[in-house]
Formats: structure tokens, sequence, C-alpha cells
């Protein structure tokens, strides 16, 4: 019996074949995006790698806000409560929605507490006016429009939010990006109030030890500024960035959050609590430095008639600590445009 050979061209071309069958479930894995944004309808679903990253909620609520918040290794980094009940956890403070970008004096309008909480003004919504883009890639890109509306429905302010997602082997980081505009013919007052504005509320496994009624309530997290203030005393300081982080399972997790070095007020005042509240507030002079004894109103920052201020943080959701997880650095690299 003859063996029959394949002629050089049919042999070559089965090889290209070979391999074509070969590589195509790699091909079709690197085509996949590295961050992959679905647009639901009352959400914006973001995963990075394959794995749900955070979720962009924009109905339900009397404002957006971001939730879940997860590491690389898929642990939540912010407290569940109010959108979850999760046994063991506290329930102070119901308008601490995970992540969110809100201010409690708008024009006298109270955008961050709910109810009767916080101060004695109306309080108001921040409704979604669309979904202008969302987009997959490198980088997840998200953009929305906002209406800043009184209870009585009166449209005190606008906001266009671009949010950026980028996903790295040890890291997650989240820009957050804001210009809020003033209505023609209004101007729009920000007022002096510690209560706001860039803001996270941690898991509760992160909060710092701290005093409360006199008793001490343990806590396995740490709070630190870019100046080196720690915990308690890191709350009402000024500072490019700071830091909070804690153990669990053996493992440490941070959350880092950076203030724009061209931002209103730079470097910003940090709202920085032991039971896990975290936030950036370029407007609460006034509560922030009592001991300056600034007159009311010191801190307003108020947006001329037609105008705008644009805000930008970035969150960096790290390993380890503020030195291992080389906060600093990674600081530098963002007040550097990277």
């Amino acid at each position: 019996m003859k063996t029959r050979l394949l002629s050089p061209l049919l042999f070559f071309a089965s090889l290209a074949v070979l391999a074509l069958l070969v590589t195509a479930p790699a091909l079709r894995a690197a085509a996949d995006p590295a961050v992959k944004l679905t647009p639901l309808a009352d959400r914006v679903r973001v995963e990075i790698g394959g794995q749900l990253f955070t979720e962009y909620i924009y109905r339900g609520a009397s404002r957006p806000y971001l939730y879940p918040v997860n590491a690389v290794d898929g642990t939540s980094l912010v407290r569940d409560f109010p959108m979850k009940d999760t046994p063991g956890e506290d329930h102070d403070h119901k308008h601490h929605r995970a992540l969110m970008f809100v201010h409690s004096d708008v024009n006298k309008i109270d955008f961050w507490n709910e109810g009767t909480a916080g101060t004695k003004f109306p309080k108001g919504d921040t409704v979604n006016d669309g979904i202008v883009e969302a987009q997959s890639g490198d980088v997840g890109l998200l953009r929305v429009k906002n209406r800043w509306l009184s209870p009585d429905g009166k449209l005190i302010a606008t906001d266009d939010t671009t949010l950026r997602f980028r996903g790295h082997a040890h890291a997650r980081t989240l820009d957050y990006e804001v210009t809020i505009h003033a209505q023609p013919g209004t101007p729009l007052v920000l007022g002096d109030n510690k209560d706001g504005t860039m803001s996270i509320r941690v898991a509760q496994w992160m909060n710092a030890p701290r005093k409360e009624k006199g008793k001490d309530i343990p806590g396995a997290g740490t709070i630190i500024t870019a100046n080196g203030e720690r915990n308690g005393a890191a709350w009402g300081k000024r500072a490019p960035w700071c830091d909070y982080s804690a153990p669990k399972d053996g493992k440490t997790y941070g959350i880092a959050i950076f203030d724009h070095p061209q931002n209103l007020r730079h470097p910003t005042w940090w709202m920085a609590r032991e039971y896990g509240l975290f936030a950036a507030n370029p407007f609460g002079q006034k509560d922030f430095e009592p001991a300056a004894k600034h007159p009311a109103g010191q801190g307003d920052y108020t947006v001329p008639a037609g105008g705008n201020l644009t805000l930008r943080y970035r969150f960096y959701f790290h390993s380890g600590d503020e030195k291992s997880g080389k906060v600093a650095e990674a600081y530098a690299a963002y007040a550097a445009g990277k």
C-alpha cells in the first residue's frame, strides 16, 4: 500500500487551519474588554476581568450611588446597609449609600441627609437625567447627567458626571469627575457644612477603634492622611490624599481617595470618621477648623449664575496598607495626569 503525501501547498494550508482552531479561543478572550459596562433598567453594571466590580445605581433612592464596591478578589469594601440587611451591621446614617457625591447645603437644600436627619434644610433629590455614554474597553467610561431638585420639584442645579474604571493586578481605580451647573439668572451657593461630599461608607470590618458615649469600641482599621495624621486626628485635616485600610482573613485591604491638584481649595478637608464614613469635603471649613473661629459662611462657595464648578477625585482600591499599597506613589501618578 502506498502512502500519499500532501502537496506542500495543501500541507501549509492545513497547518494554518489548525493554528486558527487552536488560537481562536485565545483571540476571543483577548477581544473581551478588560472593563465591561452593561446598562440595565435602573443601573449600569461594571465588570473587570469578568468579575463584578460595582454598579452605578441611579433609581430607587434620593441620589445615584455605587454599590457594591469589590476588591480584586471579590471582597466587599463597603457597608451593605441600607441597600441590604446584613446581620451584625450598624444601621446608623441610612443616607450613607456606599459611594456617592452629594452635599448638605446647596442653596439651603440638603442633598446629603434624608428625612429628619442632619440639617434643618428641606431634603432634595438628585435625579438621573440620562445615560450619555457607557463604553467598555481597557478603561470603562460612564457619562451621565443629573438634575438637583428641591422637595417641591424646583430645579436647583444640574451636573455632568463622568466615571472612569480601571483594573490592575492588585488594585482597582475609579475616577469620579463632576461638573455642577448653576441655573441661568440664579447663583448657586454650596454652603459651609461638614456633611459631604465625595464619600464612601466603608465595610464595618474596616472601622477604626473609637470612643462612643464614653465606651471604647474596638476596630481593626487605620485612617491616615498624606501628612501622617491617624484615625481621629485625621478628621477635619487638609491633605492631598487620605487612606483607610484594615485586615480581613489574613489580608489587608485599603481605600484611598485622591484630591485632584486643580480642585477647589486643594488640598481638601477630610470628613474621615472612625465609624466608617470617609469623605473629601471642600465646603466644611467652619466645622473642620473651629479653633480659627471663622465667621458664618466663610467656607461657602458661590457658582455664578450660568456658571459651573468641576471637581475631580480618584478612588484607589488597593492591597495592603498605605505603605505596601504605595498610595503616595499612586497619588503622584494621578497628580501627574496618569
